[in-house]
């Protein structure tokens, strides 16, 4: 890119057509303006955008473009990079149908960025059962982004969540098991390698120099000195001085229950947590609207709005785009700041 050229434009995957992901988009862009947005285009299927837009009374024009042609359109028109997928506007009615273009949206969105045509990528909520009644065969939308990186570099990824809000960053260290099978996946080689991940992520897209990093207990109380619980002595304290042997700025384990308060927070970049709801609720409480999932240790820029698909509410018109909103300038901001990996 020259000086004069202008960065590449996001790449947006629509996700679950069923879902809230279209008409939060269509809001997003409406708000463009007042929100100061990036330009992004949609991978997406104008037909359906066009198809909520009127039933939700939505006055917006949309544009067919390649990702080049996006920023200059952006201020007039939503810009959609089209499918060859077709997909059907059911408002909360999720179809294994709909199943190829929701993959498609996020192997083109990948495609894109390896040959520089996007400056990242920031993904509508997907449902995961119409994917698997159509065969998918990936945990959810981080795993998939795993692979797709691994066959496009041949390094393997391990691809970490980290919920982004303006007072608090968290990492569940083990995300999408249960209580029982997240104790048996802990371990202390995943905790470190976790750890070498977000320090780097930290330094090389976040712009933190040094960061500090919190590790809290898996038991009550951090196990108490091994009286509830050996897990911190068996697998979390050797992790934590490993990544400190490593250079890490590494604190704990520290009892979950006290970690996530003001004070707390004001000692450390980004909380290590030992599972989903442990990393979750501190992460949702304080900013429920506009909290961005945001995936490490991939070579290219991913958010993601921390919500999910709320069928419910699809094609209702109430759903806000704050965290979608959010997700877009935090990809913006971590594309610009980051040191190019591709």
């Amino acid at each position: 890119m020259t000086d004069n050229q202008a960065p590449a434009p996001l790449a947006i995957s629509m996700g679950e057509p069923a879902g809230i992901g279209p008409e939060i988009l269509l809001s997003a862009w409406e708000r463009r303006f007042s929100a100061s947005l990036p330009p992004f285009y949609v991978l997406g299927d104008v037909a359906l955008l066009r198809s909520r837009a009127n039933a939700l009374k939505h006055d917006i024009s949309f544009a067919e473009v390649e990702p080049e042609d996006a920023v200059s359109c952006f201020a007039t028109a939503l810009p959609v990079f089209p499918l060859k997928n077709t997909l059907i506007d059911q408002p909360g009615v999720p179809s294994a149908m709909n199943a190829a273009g929701v993959i498609e949206a996020i192997e083109r969105g990948v495609e894109h960025i390896f040959a520089g045509r996007a400056a990242g990528l920031v993904t509508c909520p997907i449902a995961k059962k119409p994917l698997y009644d159509a065969g998918f065969q990936y945990p959810g939308h981080t795993e998939f982004l795993g692979y797709l990186a691994q066959i496009r570099t041949g390094q393997p990824a391990l691809p970490i969540m980290m919920l982004a809000g303006p007072e608090l960053r968290t990492i569940p260290i083990t995300v999408h098991l249960s209580l029982e099978k997240a104790i048996e996946q802990l371990s202390t080689e995943l905790i470190v390698n976790t750890a070498r991940i977000v320090a780097a992520d930290l330094k090389s897209r976040f712009g933190i120099a040094n960061p500090r990093l919190a590790f809290s207990g898996l038991n009550p109380h951090a196990g108490e000195g091994g009286s509830m619980g050996l897990d911190e002595i068996e697998k979390i304290i050797p992790a934590i001085e490993i990544s400190r042997a490593e250079g890490i700025d590494a604190i704990g384990p520290l009892p979950a229950d006290t970690m996530f308060h003001a004070r707390a927070r004001a000692s450390y970049d980004a909380a290590l947590c030992m599972y989903h709801d442990q990393a979750l609720i501190p992460a949702k409480t304080l900013a429920f609207d506009d909290a961005v999932n945001v995936t490490l240790g991939l070579p290219f820029i991913r958010t993601s709005p921390d919500h999910g698909t709320a069928f419910d509410i699809a094609g209702k018109g109430i759903a806000k785009p704050d965290s979608l909103i959010a997700a877009i300038r935090l990809a913006r901001e971590l594309a610009d700041n980051s040191i190019p990996t591709l």
